[in-house]
């Protein structure tokens, strides 16, 4: 094979996997492997070092192999300065622009690596004097100098902790209630752990919280300060105000699950209520609104975000009806992030994570594994599934965190 490149990566290789990743990788691609220098780490904290020659038949099937290794935390060992190409017209980068993954990630700039903030995946890297930040192809303006080609770009893949492999169970689904309390202790205490180091507990949540119960205990969290911030669309807001103010979800009561009688303008008359008192925090303020979720945020002072879609009804004043508006809501409320939970909502769940470093941790409860494994398999590594009912899930969350 006349095309070869020798690489390195460190990091806890062999309980991450990693290793036997990157060997996969060369074979799937095509190429062969040689391992010129490994080294093993001797202590938890200490990492293993990884030196191995890969070899490809053609430049182009070398390149592409280059870029998949890369995602797992290869680098060529002589690494060069990253290069850098201009943008021409605002949103217009150059082909040959590097993709970032979620992964922390290096670049070397005057013979030094940087690293690159505002970690997310699928951006690009815009170099501004000695700093490099993600940017997303819309905020690319003429003038920026992005990162193109594979050199000079290092990524560090996210190590498997220690304490995550008492989760490993989660992945597999659950069905016994002794598994469910496991891992809501669990969550309970990665919850204590995270308010007590100073970062945000955010809360991601669709209308299957409201229809199965669990509005009352997601309020009770909000209260207790729990929860620092909440995501969800406009279908959360709508269903939390006519349990609030008709003790109905869609018209169905929350107390039997009875068709309520003419329930099915309940939702109508929700919005009506809200629009009517100029908002929701005008109708909590003014005591219209006097529980739920939304009521407990603006109690609490807890930011809350409602992004819209087609599909909404009215929709609520506050809700964000401009997508990218409600993208960059999102963000900004996500900085600082140390623990997500999501509740039951499989679209905001796979944005939310698309928007995340690969360190912040996100535990995704849903009725339906397919929502778990495809919130995982879109590029969200990190996250944890728990197959349950989310009513219950947060009932035993609740009494798990607030009873004495």
């Amino acid at each position: 094979m006349p095309f070869h490149e020798v690489v390195e990566a460190e990091g806890h290789l062999i309980d991450s996997h990693i290793m036997e990743q990157i060997f996969d990788k060369v074979v799937e691609f095509r190429g062969r492997f040689e391992v010129e220098q490994f080294r093993i780490g001797r202590t938890n904290e200490e990492p293993s070092y990884l030196r191995l020659k890969v070899e490809a038949p053609t430049r182009e099937e070398m390149e592409r192999l280059l870029q998949q290794l890369m995602d797992l935390g290869c680098a060529p060992v002589d690494a060069a300065d990253a290069a850098l190409a201009v943008v021409e017209r605002d949103r217009c980068a150059p082909e040959d622009f590097y993709s970032t993954t979620n992964h922390r990630t290096l670049v070397r700039l005057n013979r030094r690596w940087v690293t690159v903030e505002e970690q997310r995946m699928d951006a690009l890297i815009v170099v501004e004097g000695e700093r490099a930040f993600c940017r997303r192809l819309r905020d690319l303006r003429a003038g920026d100098r992005v990162v193109v080609g594979l050199r000079g770009i290092r990524v560090i893949p996210e190590p498997k902790e220690r304490d995550r492999l008492a989760f490993a169970f989660m992945t597999n689904g659950i069905s016994s209630e002794r598994q469910v309390e496991t891992a809501v202790r669990q969550t309970a205490a990665l919850m204590r752990h995270t308010r007590e180091t100073g970062q945000k507990i955010v809360v991601v949540a669709g209308p299957v919280v409201v229809h199965t119960g669990g509005g009352p205990p997601l309020a009770a969290l909000i209260r207790a300060g729990y929860v620092d911030v909440l995501l969800s669309g406009n279908a959360l807001g709508v269903h939390d105000v006519e349990a609030a103010l008709f003790g109905t979800s869609l018209g169905i009561r929350l107390s039997d699950g009875r068709q309520e009688e003419h329930g099915h303008r309940n939702h109508m008359r929700a919005i009506n209520t809200i629009y009517r008192a100029g908002g929701i925090r005008p109708a909590v303020e003014s005591g219209r609104l006097d529980r739920g979720i939304l009521y407990e945020c603006v109690r609490a002072g807890v930011p809350f975000v409602l992004a819209g879609s087609l599909r909404d009804d009215g929709p609520l004043p506050e809700t964000i009806t401009d997508m990218n508006e409600a993208q960059d809501a999102y963000a900004a409320h996500l900085k600082g992030a140390g623990l997500v939970l999501c509740l039951g909502s499989m679209l905001h769940s796979i944005a939310v994570g698309n928007m995340l470093p690969s360190w912040v941790r996100i535990i995704c409860v849903d009725i339906n594994p397919a929502v778990v494994t495809k919130v995982s398999d879109r590029g969200t590594g990190q996250a944890v599934g728990v197959v349950t009912d989310v009513g219950l899930f947060l009932e035993l969350l609740a009494r798990t965190l607030l009873t004495p």
